[in-house]
């Protein structure tokens, strides 16, 4: 799995933060994410799933490590 982020799109909202911390925190600057894990553990997958859905602004993208 990777994660990917289009910064330009991210509003703060902190979903993302709030659901996967192991994966995302915030910017202090303007509250916008930061990844934690680009290349997250198995153990950590869903989580990373769920933070992507649950993103207002869709700005997470999981792709699997084949497809890079």
């Amino acid at each position: 799995m990777k994660i990917r982020i289009d910064h330009t799109r991210c509003r703060g909202a902190g979903q993302c933060a709030l659901t996967a911390p192991d994966l995302f925190d915030q910017s202090d600057d303007d509250g916008t994410v930061i990844v934690l894990d680009d290349r997250p553990p198995p153990r950590l997958h869903a989580a990373a799933r769920l933070a992507a859905a649950l993103c207002p602004n869709a700005v997470i993208r999981i792709t699997d490590d084949e497809a890079d």
